[in-house]
């Protein structure tokens, strides 16, 4: 079978919650090995996170919560106990057959146990050791505590995300998913890649620092750059983009739509749509720039012709002429979705103790080594027997000793 691009490459998640586990689950979709490291008897932070709970087949709650299924599959899950001098040379012995460890330790809080860079580095040169942190290594906020929703507010993200002031619902919004821990377990992704190629080079391996609100400034993107360009502070739009007009959401007779209009000739078409072709004439709406300057106007004139027909029957007459279009769709519907269906969005994995869980797929599509479904989000130190035999070669007699001095 196809293992993956990453075949061979071995990672030591220490990590938990949701940006480090991000990455330690895209590098295990590409092929590599992941152990998923945890507490013994609690585990990762999110498996309390519920409900909902994955069911079993006889519909009762297993106690895997939703949210720990998203992040955590085709990884192993080994559970050792870091305060105690054993478990920490387990983990120690564990890095020194790695490939790459992440982690999401406060600063410094690897050192007490000789699991930070610096100690792990001198006996193994070629470690990609990953740290994620709310600020950053360095810094003067580095010693503090770092969460999506706390970011999304530090970095400007919440800053233009909701409604205008003055408007019904107005005020700063967080976006609806954890977008910051997702968007930085994928630049994690992105730099231990980077990392194992500059080793292939070199022969080394290397320390990366990312912290939350370092990627969260990042990927303010033209908004950012719209503010150190123009040298005006961007403000929350609703639904509206600060470049392109019309882009952004309208009433219709059944509900809303969005319209997505990048090109002049695409506006042209949806004014002959909506039964107005010489709004494309219009001094005032000719070009993109000039729908900037006069976006009240355009948009006020928009509205007052969508709401005429239904989303449906918008939708269909826009496609058929070209002009992006979509339906603003709940989860139920995006997933019953044909195109979503055709992609195989949804997955099924087998699972040890729900029969079958459901997750999103991976949306990399590859045709060398595409991602493989291996395995469903580990139970709590599923496979601490099976790591420890594999990769430190322990004998039966090792792992009870280990257990019954309660390392692992």
């Amino acid at each position: 079978m196809n293992r993956g691009a990453l075949d061979g490459v071995r990672v030591l998640d220490l990590s938990r919650v949701l940006a480090g586990p991000w990455a330690g689950q895209m590098l295990a979709d590409l092929g590599a090995d992941v152990v998923k490291v945890e507490r013994p008897r609690k585990g990762d932070d999110t498996r309390a996170w519920g409900p909902p709970w994955l069911a079993n087949q006889d519909g009762e709650p297993t106690g895997e919560s939703a949210y720990y299924l998203c992040a955590n599959r085709n990884k192993r899950s080994v559970t050792v106990d870091l305060s105690s001098p054993e478990g920490q040379d387990v983990i120690r012995r564990l890095a020194m057959e790695s490939d790459v460890v992440i982690e999401n330790f406060k600063v410094g809080g690897l050192v007490q146990y000789g699991l930070d860079y610096e100690s792990l580095k001198a006996a193994n040169p070629r470690l990609v050791y990953c740290s994620i942190t709310g600020f950053g290594q360095t810094g003067p906020y580095a010693a503090r505590p770092g969460y999506d929703f706390l970011v999304q507010g530090m970095g400007g993200l919440m800053s233009i995300t909701g409604q205008p002031d003055g408007a019904e619902g107005s005020g700063p919004i967080k976006v609806g998913v954890a977008v910051t821990d997702v968007m930085t377990g994928l630049y994690a992704t992105v730099a231990i890649l980077a990392a194992l190629a500059h080793r292939e080079k070199s022969g080394e391996g290397q320390h990366i620092d990312l912290a939350l609100l370092d990627v969260q400034i990042a990927y303010l993107a033209n908004q950012a750059s719209n503010f150190l360009v123009g040298n005006a502070v961007p403000q929350r739009m609703g639904n509206a983009h600060p470049n392109i007009v019309p882009y952004q959401d309208f009433p219709t007779a059944d509900g809303y739509m969005i319209i997505a209009v990048g090109n002049d000739f695409q506006f042209a078409k949806l004014c002959q749509v909506l039964g107005h072709a010489a709004w494309a004439e219009d001094v005032r709406f000719v070009t993109n720039a000039q729908r900037v300057a006069n976006r009240e106007a355009l948009v006020a004139l928009i509205r007052e012709a969508t709401v005429k027909r239904t989303t449906d029957e918008w939708i269909a007459a826009m496609e058929s002429v070209g002009v992006p279009c979509g339906p603003i769709n709940t989860l139920d519907r995006v997933f019953a979705d044909e195109h979503v269906r055709h992609r195989e969005m949804q997955v099924g994995v087998p699972h040890p103790v729900a029969g079958m869980v459901p997750l999103v797929a991976n949306p990399i599509r590859m045709s060398g080594s595409p991602v493989a479904y291996r395995s469903s989000p580990p139970t709590l130190g599923q496979h601490t027997d099976e790591v420890l035999q594999d990769w430190l070669q322990l004998t039966t007699a090792d792992l009870h000793g280990l257990r019954d001095r309660k390392a692992i």
